[in-house]
């Protein structure tokens, strides 16, 4: 069985949060961060090696809040997305402060992941049942056509992803007969209704099918992946615009692109679990009310991180 890695994407500035770095914000009655349930998951799924992606001016304050406990029960790896880390030729517009988007954040793990990986966000919760599928997933063998990317994504229940507190965007997914991977729709705004959820635009509000699946950003892939990210990073860079300062080399969008040139298949692992993040602070009550009540049902112990190291 082949060995695997979960990538955690945690460099974002998380602006609509408000102060603070939301992926640092306690959830747990012992101070557990939402990334320690990830790692939980993840671990007892069977992945073998953690890579944390983080600005380098976070690393003092997230070593000490979760990295240093993290590295006495894993493999632990740290990779840097940097404002100025880019391919040869090209520089930083002078204004830019944001990071180039999650395509350059898993890009930042090219030198150091060499097995089949998975890549989620650090502030949301995905629930065990997505990482035992896309463990399961990655550590077989997958017959592919030569230059096709074999891919991989939990697709999470649209219902099952939305929050109290305004609207969410989410990539609604295409499927076809074999539940591949057609495309993504961008779908931004998605508000809960008393029907269910709807799109709200000027005009009102415009019912969806809370059934659809959608990516959530947990992906799986092969390391060849991070070639062909970082060519498209290059032509990426070669087509934006002098001083546009916030545009974002995207995940979705790469793989998107693939698959419509055919050089991508994406498997689509569905799953009922339930998806909840930190998008804005009045979030932070509600994920933590969440957390508590999965302590509750004996999904996870009131001090994960003791009883967890007591596992290991």
């Amino acid at each position: 069985m082949k060995k695997t890695t979960l990538a955690i994407m945690a460099a974002g500035m998380g602006s609509r949060f408000g102060k603070g770095i939301k992926q640092l914000a306690p959830v747990g009655p012992s101070g557990e961060i939402i990334m320690d349930y990830s790692i939980h998951d993840a671990l007892e799924a069977g992945f073998d090696r953690i890579v944390f992606i983080i600005r380098k001016d976070l690393e003092k304050d997230f070593r000490e809040i979760i990295g240093n406990r993290i590295e006495k029960i894993a493999d632990v790896s740290y990779a840097f997305q940097e404002l100025d880390d880019l391919p040869d030729g090209f520089v930083r517009p002078k204004d830019r402060t944001k990071p180039w988007g999650t395509g350059q954040a898993v890009l930042s793990c090219k030198d150091i992941i060499k097995e089949p990986f998975a890549v989620i966000n650090a502030d949301d919760y995905y629930g065990k049942d997505p990482f035992v599928k896309l463990h399961e997933y990655l550590s077989q063998e997958h017959s592919m056509k030569e230059g096709v990317q074999d891919i991989c994504m939990a697709g999470f229940v649209l219902k099952n992803t939305l929050s109290e507190n305004g609207g969410v965007t989410r990539g609604i997914c295409e499927l076809d007969a074999q539940e591949k991977l057609i495309g993504i729709k961008e779908t931004f705004n998605i508000v809960k209704t008393a029907e269910g959820a709807g799109v709200k635009t000027e005009d009102g509000i415009k019912q969806i099918d809370t059934e659809n699946l959608v990516s959530m950003n947990m992906w799986g892939f092969q390391p060849e992946f991070l070639s062909v990210l970082e060519e498209g990073f290059v032509s990426f860079l070669q087509k934006a615009e002098d001083g546009d300062i916030k545009k974002e080399y995207l995940l979705p969008i790469k793989v998107d692109q693939l698959l419509k040139d055919g050089k991508a298949q994406v498997s689509v692992l569905k799953t009922q679990s339930n998806w909840f993040g930190v998008t804005y602070q009045e979030d932070k009550d509600a994920v933590i009310k969440e957390i508590q009540k999965l302590i509750d049902q004996g999904v996870y112990s009131s001090n994960l991180a003791a009883s967890y190291l007591e596992r290991r």
